[in-house]
């Protein structure tokens, strides 16, 4: 599986001792066709192997240069076979001298996260119930079968098309979540069977693209709410998130659109057009230029279902408005769940910081409840998740108790907010947008004064 790409000079013969790094020498290698990163103290050349990861090439290019041990845990629930294929990738070690952690990260900290993974690990939390999974499936299909037969007796008048559009609307979210799961590595146990499995639901079930979640998704896992590395602040120049990218778009005078007026139309256009507008536009156009053709088929196999499932009933016209308003509903549900735990959170620039300082400063967790564990697919545990992006989210509550004792023993913050906070949040914060925009009033002056200094 690909090879070390360029390896240093100096490493000679096959006998030759491996060479030792400062992270001096590691920080060099960080630009696109040069880059190392340090797992478990072993420095790693992956300037060839990112166009081959299966993970994709940005998420290992946003840890160029750096200590990738905790996020390369993170993400592979299957170490030993991850580190055999990485074996022709080494080319050293850390210098006996340097710290396991780079850019003075607090060691305990890193030290006693790993621990309680192992605790985690040990306690069971990272074994799957399968029927949980088999009986989240059934209730997606039993969603789409109710509203398939209300069509069949009742007809396709205007009130019994609403309700379809509901039902569709949330087998849709449902099976979004469901496909997340499968996407994490976290139901199956062999890794084959969970890519094969998230193809069929979410490309059969929702008309998407596998591969264009994967990495998508594991970058905003990778490095949360960063500016350049996490794509899910990737306002497509729409809007100015945060409250560090305003100020550089201030002094660079950076004005796609009018961010004064932002707060009045980011409701009009992100909710309703995310999935139906952007993330289409984004999938096909993926699935096309990276040749996914398997994807492609999945997709085309979904859109192919419904239209043999409602057009008996539906002239075109119809059934295409009907699509809409369900797409335009899961929009909706999709863009309040995710954004509820991130937006009004930490969005700044690259600060390289350990696993759990970064994930819980861009993250927060929703109070538990039967419903709020339903209607979010458990990512009302949205903080548990990001530290353990693969285990089973019926895990989370048990898991949530010790994170929690962990943060409190080292001063880091653990944010918990009930349901109607948390989307008072969210109206709250995009309302503000227009303090955030380009409105050059007094208020900002130390904030670009503060910009400049980080500059220089």
């Amino acid at each position: 599986m690909g090879g070390g790409g360029q390896q240093t000079d100096r490493i000679t013969g096959t006998n030759a001792r491996f060479s030792t790094y400062t992270w001096e020498e590691v920080q060099k290698h960080t630009k696109s066709g040069d880059q190392w990163i340090v797992v478990e103290r072993k420095v790693y050349n992956v300037s060839q192997w990112v166009k081959r990861h299966p993970g994709g090439l940005r998420i290992i290019g946003h840890y160029a240069g750096e200590d990738a041990t905790e996020a390369f845990t993170a993400f592979h629930p299957d170490l030993p076979l991850v580190r055999k294929y990485m074996k022709p990738l080494l080319i050293g070690e850390l210098e006996a001298s340097e710290p396991s952690q780079d850019r003075q990260k607090n060691a305990a900290l890193v030290e006693d996260f790993r621990a309680l993974r192992e605790r985690l690990e040990a306690e069971g939390c990272f074994k799957t119930q399968p029927l949980f999974f088999l009986l989240h499936l059934g209730h997606i299909l039993l969603l789409e079968v109710i509203a398939l037969m209300l069509v069949w007796y009742f007809g396709t008048g205007w009130i019994n098309t609403a309700i379809v559009a509901v039902l569709m609307a949330t087998a849709q979210s449902q099976a979004g979540w469901l496909q997340h799961d499968f996407g994490h590595l976290s139901v199956c146990k062999s890794s084959r069977w969970n890519h094969l499995v998230h193809k069929f639901v979410i490309g059969h079930l929702k008309g998407a693209s596998a591969g264009w979640w994967n990495h998508r998704h594991f970058q905003h896992h990778a490095k949360p709410n960063v500016f350049k590395k996490d794509p899910d602040v990737n306002m497509l120049n729409m809007f100015v998130v945060g409250k560090v990218q305003p100020v550089e778009y201030g002094v660079k005078k950076v004005k796609h659109l009018p961010y004064n007026h932002q707060h009045k139309y980011f409701f009009f256009v992100g909710p309703p057009l995310l999935i139906p507008v952007f993330f289409q536009f984004q999938i096909f156009h993926n699935m096309v230029s990276h040749g996914l053709w398997v994807d492609l088929v999945w997709c085309i196999s979904y859109y192919v279902r419904y239209f043999l499932c409602y057009t008996q009933f539906y002239v075109f016209s119809s059934f295409l408005l009907t699509e809409l308003v369900q797409v335009f509903m899961e929009s909706h549900w999709f863009v309040w769940v995710t954004q509820m735990s991130h937006i009004p959170m930490n969005i700044d620039y690259e600060k390289h910081q350990d696993w759990l300082s970064m994930q819980l400063v861009a993250t927060c967790n929703i109070e538990q409840s039967a419903f709020n564990d339903w209607f979010s697919g458990h990512l009302n545990f949205q903080i548990e998740h990001h530290l353990f992006p693969t285990m089973p989210r019926h895990n989370y509550w048990r898991a949530a108790p010790h994170v929690r004792a962990l943060c409190d023993k080292y001063g880091v913050k653990y944010q918990e907010k009930t349901l109607y906070g948390a989307f008072a949040d969210i109206i709250r914060y995009n309302t503000n947008l227009k303090s955030h925009g380009f409105t050059f009033k007094k208020s900002f002056c130390s904030e670009l004064f503060l910009y400049n200094m980080k500059q220089h």
